[in-house]
């Protein structure tokens, strides 16, 4: 039998805090929109877009993962406004998800997780400053 060492859990951005907050919401979106790049193309793609490829179901599940980020930025305390206009648009991603090869094509050009996790960004950056990290 296998013992799992618990220095992993320690690893895990699984807290409440604003920093663990960061670290979870930036990890989804690289899992949503950027988890490999299509070749020729230079352009990287993430599960928001090859769940979109399955019709209704998948579109339903790739908002669903969308709405994650925008509960998680509720719980940091961001106001109805921004929460509101995240949620639109993980509305406008699901919408035009459901249009035959239009939406593929949106989910390809239109990134509502990447806009959204800027948004956040910004409110992290001017209500928990010690939470920023400097990209390099």
């Amino acid at each position: 039998m296998t013992t799992i060492d618990p220095a992993v859990f320690d690893r895990l951005p699984l807290g409440r805090d604003p920093a663990a907050v960061r670290r979870r919401i930036e990890a989804m979106e690289a899992l949503l929109e950027g988890m490999f790049t299509v070749p020729g193309l230079n352009r990287r793609v993430g599960l928001d877009f090859i769940l979109g490829l399955v019709p209704v179901v998948g579109d339903v599940a790739a908002a669903a993962l969308g709405s994650w980020l925008v509960w998680e930025a509720r719980n940091l305390g961001m106001s109805r406004w921004q929460l509101t206009r995240m949620m639109g648009r993980v509305g406008f991603d699901a919408a035009i998800g459901l249009i035959p090869f239009v939406g593929d094509a949106a989910d390809f050009f239109y990134r509502s997780n990447t806009r959204n996790l800027k948004t956040i960004k910004r409110h992290l950056d001017r209500h928990h400053p010690g939470t920023v990290t400097i990209d390099s």
